[in-house]
Parts: C-alpha cells; sequence; structure tokens
C-alpha cells in the first residue's frame, strides 16, 4: 500500500556506496536497516574546515587547514611507536603523526620536498605543535576538493564518520520531490522552505546554529514527525468513536448509597469527572477516556461511581491493574463499599487456582458477578462475561495497547475504556502518548489531606536517621524505608533492601519486615498485611510499593538514595504517607555531592507537592523517552521531535490535525493525500487503513 514515490526512501541502507556486509550491521545499529532511517539520523556537530593559519599561528585543540612543505619521514624503530612526518612553512615546523602507520601510504601521500594541504585537529606535545592521523592530505590543485564544512553524526562502537557520510551522501541524492502537505501560510509565516530542501539544510548545516532544534530546517522536520503523530492519533479516535457503543444510563440508586457510606465528600475535581464519563456513557459512542490524578486524589472512588453506573443499567464491569499487590489494595478498597451498596465484587489474580478459580469465571459467566478487580488474569482466554460494559484500566503506561485492547473486547466493540493514571503527564505526553482519549484531571485532593513535610540530608547522617526512628516509633508512626536495590551490587554503590533490612533488624528486632518484587506473591502479602495490620512498624522496601499501597497509619517516608530515582517515582512514593488525618514526613536521602540534575529534582520534591508540576519538571529534566520508559508504554519514538524543545510546534500540530480531521476526515483533498504519503513515510500506515479509500 506504500505509494511508489517512496519506495527509494525504504530500500535497504546496503544499496547505499560503501556499505558492505558488516558495516550494513553497524548502520542498522546506529540508525536503522533502512534508508529513511540513516536520513532520520542528523548531525550533531559540525567540522569547520575554513581556518587557514601558518604553522606559528595555529592553537591547541583547533581544526585547521594548512598549506606545508613535506619534510623528514621518521619511520619508528618499534611497532609501539608512531610515525613522524615534520612539514614545515616559512613561519615554522611541526610534526604529522601516525600509530599503527602504513609506510607505504604515508611514503605516497607525503613525499619529501613536495607542498601539501593538511587538515585535522592540532594539539600541543611538550610545547610543540603537532597534528595526529589527519582527515585530509591533498596536493594543492585539489584544494577545491576539500570539504571546508562537514557534518558529524552520532556513531557507534566500530564506525567512523568517513563511511557514515559517504552513505548519507548516497541517501540525500535519492531523496524525492514529495507534494507539500504543510499550508503555505504556516509555511511562510515559520519561515521554512519544503520538505526536500529542508531535509538537505538538515545535513548541511553552515554553522553550529544549525544543528540547534530550532534551526529553521530542524523544526520543519520535527514539525512534519508531530504532525504525522497528531494526524495518527486523531484518526484512531475518529474511528473509535464512530465503533457503536452502548447507551448506559444508571438510576443513581447503587450510587448514592456509596457516596453515603464514604467518609468524606466528593471534591469539586472528582464531581466534575464524573459528569464528564457520565456524559460519555450516555452518549451511543464507546468511551475512550483518560482518568489523571495527582497522588491520593481520589481516582478509585470515581472508576467505581462510574462502574455502578453500568450495574444500575444492567451491566458488568471490570478493572484492571499492572501488579498483584495493586488490584488486591483495590479490592480491599471497594468491597466493603460495595457491600453497602449490595453489589456483587470479586478479585481474579494468576493466585486464583482450581475450584476457587472455577467458582469466580462462572460468576462472570452468567453476571453474578457484577464488578471483577484483577490483574492481566483478566484478558485470558478463559475469563468471559456475560454483559462487560465498562473496562478501567489502572497505571495505563504499564500496559501495552494491545493488552487494553484484548480486555474491552471481552464486552464486544462497544465497551466503554477508562484509564486512570496516578502518575500526572505533562500535556505534551498526553498529546503524543493519550491523543486518542478524551481527558479528565484530578488536580484537588479530599478535604483534610496535610502536606507532606519533605526534607533532604546526606547518607554521611544515616546513624542520625535511624535513632530518631526510635522517637518515631515511641510516637507510634509507622515507617517505610525504600531502597533502590532488591540486593546488594558490586556495580552499584547503593543501599540494598536486603542489607538495610537486617542492620534495621539488628536494631528493632520483629518490628522490620521487608518486601521487594522478587518475592513470592503471598508472602509479600503477608508482610503487607501485617505492616497494615501494625504487627510491622517498620517496612524496608524496593519501588513495589510506588503506585496504589493505601496504609495510612504509614507517616513517615525515607527514601534511600533519593538521588538515583526519577522525579515521578519520587512524587508517587512520597504520595504513601500522608493518607490519614496525621502528620506526614519524607526524607530523602543522598549520597554527596549530588550532581546537577539530581541537585535539581531534590529541590523540586522540597519545594512542591503538585504532580503536575513536579511532571513538567521531570519531562523538563529527562526528556520524554525515560519518562514513562518508552519501550513499554506505547509511547511514541520520536526521531526528529524533541518534546521539550518542540512543545509549541506539538500544540501547533495537535490544532492542525483536529483541523484537517474535521475539514477532510477521509484525507481526499489535495492536501489529504500529500498528508496520506507523510503517514506512510512516517509509517503511522495503521491511521491510513481506517479510511474508507485508504
Amino acid at each position: 500500500m506504500r505509494p511508489e514515490i517512496l519506495f527509494p526512501l525504504f530500500s535497504p541502507a546496503r544499496s547505499l556506496p560503501g556499505i558492505g556486509p558488516r558495516l550494513e550491521k553497524l548502520v542498522e545499529k546506529l540508525a536503522g536497516p533502512r534508508v529513511i532511517d540513516l536520513l532520520w539520523h542528523l548531525p550533531s556537530g559540525l567540522i569547520d574546515r575554513r581556518s587557514r593559519p601558518k604553522i606559528a599561528e595555529v592553537r591547541d585543540g583547533e581544526i585547521a587547514t594548512i598549506e606545508v612543505t613535506i619534510g623528514l619521514h621518521v619511520p619508528p624503530r618499534t611497532t609501539r611507536l608512531p610515525y613522524r612526518v615534520h612539514v614545515f612553512d616559512e613561519t615554522g615546523e611541526m610534526q604529522i603523526v601516525f600509530f599503527s602507520p602504513r609506510a607505504d601510504y604515508i611514503a605516497k601521500s607525503m613525499p619529501e620536498g613536495e607542498k601539501r594541504i593538511i587538515s585535522g585537529r592540532v594539539d600541543f606535545y611538550q610545547g610543540s605543535p603537532q597534528m595526529t592521523h589527519p582527515d585530509h592530505i591533498l596536493p594543492l590543485r585539489e584544494l577545491n576538493n576539500l570539504p571546508l564544512l562537514e557534518a558529524v553524526y552520532p556513531l557507534t562502537a566500530g564506525l567512523t564518520l568517513k563511511p557514515v557520510q559517504k552513505a548519507m551522501q548516497g541517501a540525500l541524492r535519492i531523496v524525492p520531490d514529495l507534494p507539500e502537505w504543510q499550508n503555505a501560510p504556516w509555511l511562510k509565516a515559520q519561515g521554512w522552505e519544503a520538505w526536500r530542501p529542508s531535509l538537505l539544510k538538515a545535513h548541511a548545516p553552515q554553522s553550529p546554529n544549525d544543528v540547534d532544534p530550532a534551526a529553521p530546517a530542524r523544526a520543519r522536520l520535527a514539525y512534519d514527525e508531530l504532525l504525522a503523530n497528531q494526524l495518527a492519533l486523531g484518526l484512531v479516535r475518529l474511528r473509535m468513536k464512530k465503533l457503536p457503543g452502548r447507551s448506559i444510563i444508571g438510576s443513581g440508586q447503587l450510587r448514592s448509597k456509596v457516596v453515603d457510606a464514604l467518609p468524606f465528600a466528593l471534591t469539586d475535581a472528582q464531581l466534575r469527572s464524573l459528569a464528564e464519563i457520565d456524559a460519555d456513557m450516555k452518549s451511543s459512542h464507546r468511551m475512550l477516556r483518560l482518568l489523571q490524578g495527582d497522588v491520593g486524589s481520589g481516582k478509585t472512588v470515581v472508576a467505581l461511581l462510574a462502574m455502578l453506573t453500568a450495574v444500575e443499567a444492567g451491566f458488568q464491569a471490570a478493572l484492571m491493574a499492572p501488579t498483584e499487590i495493586l488490584a488486591r489494595q483495590h479490592f480491599a478498597t471497594l468491597k466493603p463499599l460495595c457491600e453497602a451498596a449490595g453489589v456483587d465484587i470479586e478479585l481474579l489474580t494468576g493466585r486464583e487456582k482450581g475450584k476457587r478459580r472455577e467458582e469466580i469465571l462462572s460468576a462472570a459467566a452468567t453476571g453474578k458477578v457484577k464488578i471483577l478487580v484483577g490483574t492481566h488474569a483478566l484478558f485470558q482466554s478463559d475469563v468471559a462475561f456475560k454483559a462487560l460494559a465498562v473496562a478501567v484500566v489502572d497505571e495505563q503506561h504499564r500496559f501495552g495497547v494491545h493488552q487494553r485492547l484484548m480486555l474491552t473486547s471481552k464486552g464486544g466493540p462497544g465497551t466503554d475504556v477508562l484509564v486512570m493514571t496516578a502518575t500526572p503527564i505533562p500535556r505534551t505526553l498526553t498529546l503524543t502518548a493519550y491523543g486518542d482519549m478524551d481527558v479528565s484531571k484530578l488536580d484537588e485532593k479530599p478535604p483534610g489531606r496535610k502536606p507532606v513535610d519533605t526534607r533532604a540530608l546526606p547518607l554521611d547522617r544515616l546513624e542520625e536517621v535511624v535513632s530518631s526512628l526510635h522517637r518515631a516509633l515511641e510516637r507510634g508512626a509507622q515507617i517505610y524505608w525504600v531502597c533502590p536495590l532488591v540486593e546488594e551490587s558490586d556495580e552499584v554503590d547503593a543501599a540494598a533492601a536486603e542489607q538495610r533490612y537486617e542492620h534495621l533488624r539488628s536494631i528493632f528486632g520483629a518490628k522490620v519486615g521487608l518486601v521487594h518484587g522478587r518475592m513470592k506473591a503471598t508472602d509479600k502479602d503477608a508482610i503487607m498485611a501485617r505492616f497494615e495490620s501494625g504487627e510491622i512498624r517498620i517496612l524496608v522496601a524496593t519501588t513495589v510499593i510506588e503506585v496504589g499501597v493505601n496504609v495510612p497509619s504509614a507517616t513517615v517516608m525515607i527514601i534511600e538514595h533519593a538521588e538515583r530515582f526519577g522525579l515521578a517515582q519520587l512524587h508517587q512514593l512520597r504520595g504513601r504517607v500522608g493518607r490519614g488525618g496525621e502528620k506526614s514526613s519524607c526524607l530523602l536521602l543522598y549520597h554527596a555531592p549530588l550532581g546537577e540534575t539530581a541537585a535539581a529534582r531534590i529541590k523540586i520534591m522540597r519545594e512542591t507537592e503538585d504532580g503536575f508540576r513536579i511532571a513538567e519538571e521531570d519531562l523538563r529534566l529527562r526528556g520524554a523517552g525515560e519518562l514513562l520508559g518508552t519501550r513499554q508504554s506505547g509511547l511514541p519514538v520520536f526521531r526528529l521531535a524533541d518534546l521539550e524543545e518542540h512543545r509549541e510546534l506539538l500544540a501547533a500540530a495537535h490544532d492542525d490535525a483536529r483541523m484537517i480531521i474535521d475539514r477532510d476526515p477521509e484525507l481526499e483533498s489535495d492536501r489529504g493525500k500529500a498528508l496520506r504519503i507523510l503517514l506512510y513515510m512516517f509509517e503511522r500506515d495503521e491511521a491510513i487503513r481506517y479510511l474508507r479509500s485508504g
């Protein structure tokens, strides 16, 4: 289905000059297996050979192009020594140095007594200038062949710059002229050229400014990529909206029973989000909504009230969580509320086996169970529902999109989907990763939540911290102590949970418990239950407690080696305390001295508890790929766009894509046909399949 005009770009990289079988593997590792992958691999710097000093004028570390006369050759006496060639001009002399030399090549390219142009980096050795392995050695008559400006590309081990430059020149020669998919007035307003000249310019920088993400040629290419992303998401969203849904209208009876049973009043943000969800469920289209809420903002209650609407209308609902701890936590939260409303709720994880599992499956298939909570066990083939109408997916970024689809397929094509995340997502990422969804935001905390007092201390004061735990325990506090590793490692000097557990247990005895991801699920649950009951007072843990763990009596959070955690993680961990009425504190222990980024993270943690601000800062400090863990989250991988540098372009691409879809949903106009080429070029073929005539 790919248009013929794009065929040259999708041919294998081995078709380019200079790329044989060995280099093909290295080029694939560097950029990808096809010509277009190499074209998206933009220069990271520039070599400027325009400086033409005399020998007496050269400076240490500069790239210089010098006209010299070749003097004495000094071959090495042993293989360990370099081959040296003396060269001179009317102002002085210097040495050209070759390690592991090929004497025949040197003799041929630098014959004694002749003039040559040499170009490369100058360095000073024992006060005298020398040039090691010049990049170019040319007779004077070939001076015009010397590239005065050369693009420098990021490389991989075993691959040097010359073959990459040669292959890139071959790739640029076959770049086709493509029909313009951007609006002419928009291009003019931005000062951008057409696509092909922009690509050629991006690969031929004339100054250091030209390798900046904001340079016109690069910004144009980044915008193309962002528009392809936004247009593809918009088309998927349009398709989802067109799929027939069910109009689900509840009586409100079950919901009012649950609201009456809550120990607090719903916040304005919860009421606003519920109204948006209700409107989606009432409509005849499928709901596809993202519910973003900061730590402790009450997402689970909103999800329950949405699920109860389905139950009131005679349907079933399911809630899927990424870990067993979180699934059990949700079940523990929801069960008493469902009992207050007289609604059957069950839990299904990998641990429910044999007769018990069969009972749950039978109850789901006959419709007796109205709400089923579970892990990815929910979308296994033997799980069937009588009438699933709403699927709630928690911590969506831990699941692939296909897993979400597998769960929703249990209820047929009209299943309403509510995705929840406790990791506030910056607007830029919401647009690129969740652009196919409507978004509701819980930006308030339930009344009565006190701010968490956050402090930072260097690790050399660890013993003071441990001795302060005696006072905290006397006050009745329960304490989390989080470490970055399960067991000690030679590679990383970071506290290991097992060692810290042994250390604290030697002081506080049986009051200390340990939980980490490598333990059996039953063992983890047993420890968590003892912590919730207060039998364990200090819980040493890895980040398995990061999301969803809810022990209101825990009031102290100690994070060891806080500099090793991302901002979003630190925020999530801190969110495990401050859930009850007592004042809570969070202590960030760090290994001094702190790097710039780690110091910035800790400063932000001390300044704010606003998860949305923290998410924006995290994006700024870490970049998009790392923020949600691109690989497992289904986040698009951008080759040309930088979400931090190009955030304004992303907002413009979002608006432009909406306008295109409103005016030309099948991409049948002249611009629409050009946009199809854009989608194919950025491999958003899936979106094109949704077009009637695609």
